[in-house]
């Protein structure tokens, strides 16, 4: 009965196969509205001033680090939780694609919305006329509490990798 339950219960990983599917649609629409970005970009280039350039810029960045951050929950996630992806079918195979564990997933996922939440600031630096102060202080109380929750999530993972591992070294002497 028992071993039948484990493997109910490990089939069941198979479960969040389709919520990756859907983040490939979610970066399917992604690349939609950085073509459309790309294409308001490109159609104004030469009216735009400086500002509008650089924030144009900065859009076209802050789709494509939530695109690449889409990605990289895709593969890691699928590869952490469902089944392994035989890399050797696949030459052009990123080195690092294989090696992210859930911690290194969550500073991952964690650093990269620090950096889109500092393009967004950013954007809105450099757009200040068309906003509140209340807007802008918001902003960056939400960036101020990413980069907080990014150290403290960094210093709790070193930390418990510590214990983990001083408790495996102290387990091997005994």
């Amino acid at each position: 009965m028992e071993r039948l339950l484990e493997k109910f219960l490990f089939a069941s990983r198979w479960l969040l196969a389709p919520f990756y599917v859907a983040l490939v649609a979610c970066l399917a629409g992604l690349l939609v509205k950085a073509m459309q970005e790309v294409w308001h970009f490109s159609t104004s280039i030469f009216t735009a001033s400086e500002t509008d350039v650089i924030l144009g810029v900065l859009a076209i960045i802050d789709l494509t680090l939530t695109g690449s951050l889409i990605v990289i929950v895709i593969f890691s996630g699928y590869e952490n939780f469902v089944s392994k992806i035989d890399e050797t079918a696949h030459p052009d195979w990123p080195e690092w694609m294989g090696k992210i564990d859930f911690t290194a997933l969550k500073l991952k996922l964690l650093s990269s919305i620090v950096a889109i939440s500092a393009i967004q600031l950013l954007k809105s630096f450099m757009d200040l006329k068309n906003m509140s102060d209340r807007e802008l202080m918001w902003l960056v109380v939400i960036h101020m509490v990413f980069v907080v929750s990014g150290i403290i999530l960094a210093w709790t993972d070193k930390v418990s990798g510590e214990a983990y591992s001083n408790g495996k070294k102290s387990k091997e002497k005994a």
